[in-house]
């Protein structure tokens, strides 16, 4: 991708207009006139357009979690020849067979650089994860390192909703709906079966992705904090229409049920003039996330992080979560102020998107930008011991964290590593060694 492209790409993600707000009933046209009145699918549908229902949930499930949307097309969705299987490079689904689930603490560095002409969709590199595709419960982690845009070939994932953190570069997402600029310290949400293309704004790019099989993302309940808190629903722009009316070959590449299958249009699918209802892509910047706190003593839980969760059947108990460590002050009184040595029954994928995170050491060997950690159920961790070493002897003054951006994609079920992600030359050797050296007080009088 030259230059010219990068700049005409940033020129246009700087320009994007949104709608507001988390599950709202968004409505928009690119023309006026597209959206028809007082009904869904008129027996025709204005200025010669298709009209089509996308629906994320059953058409029974409860209002408060259906989700649906309305677009008006220039061809409706129906209209492509069959797909055939291609290869899946290094996109992996579950079920995770290839290699058991480990207990052991594990670290990687970023990704290397792709190979020139890599773009999203082939630059995606699969980590691990849980569950099955198949039964739409569970998750997957993915990676990926692009330095070209998506050029006419589009992509869809029937198998879950696409969470993009990026972490070195900007995109553009195109999609059915309208574009979206995801920026490092964004978050972009792809739903289920969307079709979309991915351009960069920048050189090169690089970031983390979550694909969730299971419910919807939702935010989570505030409970006692009350009304307000944590990510603010006004803060997730939605697009505006905006669609392509484009004629010639087209690659739509459509993973289903684990394996990456294609098709070539003769024409964009992305040609939704206008379309309302509650079910879209948004992207949401992670620095609007609004912290709560100990403002007396002790480190709370990392569930006060939690942006956006998929629930299970078991409340509380979520298929996955997706958390943010955000910029905060830390003030609480004789307290070990780093995240506190634990096991958990859940399994935690931890990533960094900048600077550095507060627990862990970086630099070279360490907790880097790009890089990720996978701690599975009951595995113990905490903070290294040149932590630890500084935290408890600290003076314990106001402190501002404001170096660093990190998140957590936790799951209730163990986490299993690609054969891939386990034999990769980026996993780091002796992640074990961080933790040596935290010596033993006892009886020291310490």
């Amino acid at each position: 991708m030259s230059g010219t492209d990068n700049e005409q790409a940033r020129k246009t993600a700087e320009g994007l207009v949104h709608s507001s707000g988390f599950g709202n009933e968004h409505s928009t046209e690119a023309v006026p006139g597209a959206l028809p009145h007082g009904r869904n699918s008129p027996q025709r549908a204005p200025l010669g357009l298709y009209a089509e229902q996308l629906s994320g949930s059953a058409f029974t499930e409860p209002r408060h979690s259906n989700q649906r949307s309305w677009l008006y097309r220039i061809r409706p969705s129906a209209a492509h020849p069959p797909f055939t299987r291609i290869d899946n490079g290094g996109l992996r689904s579950a079920p995770f067979t290839e290699t058991v689930p480990d207990p052991n603490r594990l670290r990687w560095d970023p990704l290397p650089t792709p190979a020139p002409g890599t773009d999203f969709l082939a630059g995606l590199w699969t980590l691990g994860g849980n569950g099955d595709v198949t039964q739409r419960a569970g998750m997957a982690v993915h990676l990926y390192a692009a330095n070209a845009s998506m050029t006419d070939r589009v992509f869809s994932d029937a198998d879950g909703e696409l969470l993009i953190v990026p972490q070195r570069g900007g995109l553009l997402l195109r999609t059915e709906f309208g574009l979206l600029r995801a920026e490092p310290g964004h978050v972009a949400l792809i739903p289920r079966g969307v079709r979309f293309r991915v351009e960069l704004l920048d050189a090169e790019a690089r970031g983390y992705v979550c694909e969730n099989y299971g419910r919807p993302f939702v935010l989570p309940d505030l409970g006692p904090i009350g009304a307000n808190g944590l990510a603010n629903p006004r803060d997730f722009l939605a697009p505006v229409a905006a669609f392509e009316d484009v004629e010639g070959p087209v690659q739509v590449i459509n993973k289903f049920c684990g394996n990456l299958w294609s098709a070539t249009y003769g024409h964009s699918p992305l040609d939704v003039v206008a379309w309302h209802g509650n079910l879209t892509p948004y992207v949401y910047d992670l620095h609007r996330f609004n912290v709560i706190g100990t403002i007396s003593y002790d480190h709370p839980d990392p569930s006060i992080f939690t942006v956006l969760t998929s629930p299970s059947d078991t409340p509380g108990l979520a298929g996955v979560d997706f958390v943010v460590f955000a910029p905060r002050w830390l003030v609480g009184e004789d307290t070990f102020r780093p995240p506190y040595f634990h096991r958990n029954v859940m399994s935690e994928y931890m990533g960094l998107i900048e600077g550095a995170y507060d627990a862990k050491t970086a630099g070279k060997g360490g907790f880097v930008p790009g890089g990720g950690s996978l701690h599975n159920m009951m595995s113990a961790h905490g903070p290294d011991r040149d932590t630890f070493d500084k935290a408890s002897a600290a003076e314990l003054r106001p402190q501002k964290v404001d170096d660093g951006l990190a998140f957590m994609f936790e799951t209730r079920w163990p986490v299993t590593a690609t054969e891939q992600a386990r034999t990769a030359g980026h996993l780091q050797k002796g992640y074990d060694e961080v933790w040596q050296g935290l010596e033993r007080h006892w009886g020291s009088g310490a």
